[in-house]
């Protein structure tokens, strides 16, 4: 059997492509390898599903720092503001949260998968589940198909490759479309884990002394070897076994994997400033004041209200201040000494977890190879790609998502209008 649109891959990208391909009055096959649909966007948003994020456009690509102006194209036609309407004309009603996060009101990712996979089906895609490809087939510079590991051929005009990165493989994303694009041509940049938890082999991380310390509304700063800040980030955070993680810290965590590479240095600094909003004298003075209010007590014991009390021990330590200092005793410089370490407290760390345990894989098929208005290959004619499979990546929060909706929604609709 013919088609004129096959679309491997069922997530988020794949069940967009697969709307907007269908809409268009094509002849569409969706083939998945897994038994269930939309797999991913299922877990997304701690199951919540964030849909995608509501800021504007040029903030919108900010927020995707893995080369996200290459969307300004495919949000020209299909963004998140549309996406947000397109959910909301299915039925789903949206609500926003915090920094311009989306969820549907219903609190549950099975409302938007359930939705989304009715909607395939209602426009007359045919779904192929427990269907995985071998490899895609191309004849003189155009795609013709499809091999199933199974053997079966499956002609089509357009193919459509939606299969994912290789982060959480657990729900199929084990990046078995690399190998189908390098057949046609394609260079793949070379992946990395992004949005990941970091590693750390500080003492105090290995002693588990922290383990569970969850930090509300802290900046987390990347350095490099230089002195150089690389960025930084405000938020929360929480130190784990083997490092820290937490919202701020996957978003530094691409930082830290490029300057690692870059600099071959073993290990990064990054640097907390528990109290963003207040400069190093502010610390200093308000520290110094609530100490001489209750002189008779221990630093310590005193701190424990302005810092989170698990930390002040390593403070002090590290500021060469003994526990049970009290305020007739402290040494001015060493008080200086503590009030930087509030603003700017090390860490080192060598890494991050792996790309299997990364939210979003860096890196990906080079974006010089594929065509912004159409998300059309520029070396095999009828082949597109979208969603994670392309050198796109942005941070959590809706932002990764709405790359892959608006890159599904634009490669269904050019895959389908082409002329074969």
């Amino acid at each position: 059997m013919r088609y004129d649109v096959i679309i491997i891959g069922g997530g988020s990208a794949g069940l967009m492509a697969g709307i907007a391909a269908s809409s268009k009055g094509g002849k569409v096959l969706l083939l998945e390898k897994g038994d269930k649909l939309g797999r991913k966007l299922g877990i997304s948003g701690g199951g919540r599903c964030n849909v995608t994020n509501n800021k504007e456009i040029d903030e919108l690509i900010k927020y995707i720092p893995g080369n996200g102006r290459f969307l300004y194209s495919a949000f020209s036609q299909f963004n998140n503001k549309d996406i947000i309407a397109f959910f909301e004309n299915l039925g789903i009603r949206l609500k926003e949260e915090d920094n311009g996060r989306m969820f549907p009101v219903s609190d549950k990712a099975k409302t938007v998968v359930d939705t989304l996979v009715n909607q395939v089906r209602g426009q007359g895609v045919q779904i192929r589940l427990h269907a995985p490809v071998r490899e895609l087939l191309y004849k003189e510079g155009r795609v013709e198909g499809v091999r199933l590991q199974s053997g079966e051929v499956i002609e089509a005009r357009s193919v459509i490759v939606a299969s994912g990165g290789k982060s959480v493989p657990q729900t199929g994303s084990t990046g078995d479309g690399y190998a189908w694009a390098e057949q046609a041509g394609h260079t793949i940049t070379e992946l990395f884990p992004t949005e990941v938890p970091l590693t750390s082999n500080e003492p105090f991380i290995q002693s588990k002394e922290l383990q569970g310390l969850s930090l509300r509304e802290v900046s987390l700063s990347v350095w490099n070897p230089k002195g150089k800040k690389l960025i930084e980030h405000q938020g929360d955070m929480l130190f784990t076994h083997f490092g820290i993680s937490g919202p701020i810290a996957l978003r530094c965590s691409q930082f830290v994997v490029k300057a690692l590479k870059q600099y071959a240095s073993g290990n990064i600094e990054v640097s907390i400033d528990f109290l963003p909003e207040k400069s190093k004298e502010d610390v200093y003075n308000e520290t110094l004041r609530l100490a001489a209010n209750e002189s008779k007590k221990s630093v310590k014991n005193v701190l424990k209200g302005y810092l989170p009390e698990r930390i002040i021990p390593i403070l002090l330590q590290r500021a060469g201040l003994p526990d049970n200092l009290t305020y007739d005793n402290i040494p001015k410089q060493d008080w200086q000494q503590l009030a930087q370490l509030v603003k700017r407290f090390p860490i080192r760390v060598y890494g991050t977890l792996s790309i299997e345990e990364a939210f979003v894989t860096g890196g990906g098929i080079n974006l010089k190879e594929v065509d912004p208005k159409t998300m059309q290959s520029k070396l095999m004619e009828g082949l597109y790609f979208c969603g994670e499979i392309l050198d796109i990546h942005g941070y959590t929060g809706g932002y990764n998502i709405t790359a892959a909706f608006s890159t599904g929604y634009m490669a269904g609709e050019n895959a389908a209008t082409r002329l074969g």
